[in-house]
């Protein structure tokens, strides 16, 4: 049975007007596209209440704190493709298993793209797919694809210091330590941790070899044509 998107904008058919659209990522037990319309009301179903939200997002003064957050994550899909250019980007992913099931979103993001070569990476599972290494495999999806076709030179990330999932999966995918800084959290100020992965340790290791990826090519001109 066809995903509401491939129905919406068809099956194995490029969508010539934002050929994100028809990319693909694929690991061994997940399955990766960029994000659509029809998927934000499922996610926003999904969204886990741990998952911090863009504070520059605005809040809306409803009841249900859930159709509060449902919103800021409707707003941040839409200002993310709505704002897309190759020198700033953001691009959210959902996160399947190989059966369908939605299990998250993992978002790749470049600032200065053309120019900085660095990506940033965020993401968050449901609460059943927890611990079972799930969040390593989307990781290593997404920085496959960024050291991959847009030849990235280092992807960076960072988590608050009791964040240990996170920085586990950094760590295990070749991560650096890249300092260390004091940042609002609601209601205190806590350490956030940096970590760095360079292109040369992330070829070396290997680790992305059981990615793939297809769909890339028509993508080419969104990253700018530094980018090829």
């Amino acid at each position: 049975m066809l995903e509401a998107s491939e129905r919406l904008y068809g099956h194995g058919v490029s969508y010539r007007y934002w050929p994100l659209f028809d990319l693909r990522l694929s690991t061994p037990d997940l399955r990766l596209r960029p994000m659509t319309e029809a998927d934000l009301a499922p996610i926003a179903d999904l969204l886990p209440d741990d998952v911090e939200q863009d504070p520059g997002l605005a809040n809306y003064d409803y009841g249900d704190p859930r159709v509060r957050r449902g919103i800021v994550s409707h707003q941040g899909y839409w200002r993310a493709y709505g704002t897309w250019r190759p020198e700033a980007w953001r691009l959210s992913f959902v996160v399947r298993s190989a059966a369908g099931e939605i299990l998250g979103v993992q978002e790749l993001e470049g600032n200065d793209f053309p120019a900085l070569r660095t990506v940033d990476s965020s993401s968050f599972l449901v609460a059943e797919a927890r611990g079972r290494g799930l969040g390593k495999q989307m990781r290593t999806a997404v920085l496959a694809l960024a050291f991959g076709p847009p030849e990235a030179e280092a992807a960076i990330t960072s988590a608050w210091h009791d964040n240990h999932a996170s920085l586990g999966v950094s760590r295990a995918l070749g991560y650096r330590p890249n300092g260390e800084s004091l940042h609002s959290h609601p209601g205190k100020v806590d350490v956030m941790k940096h970590m760095r992965l360079l292109r040369a340790d992330w070829l070396a290791s290997g680790i992305g070899a059981a990615v793939e990826i297809t769909g890339f090519d028509p993508c080419w001109p969104l990253f700018g044509p530094s980018a090829r």
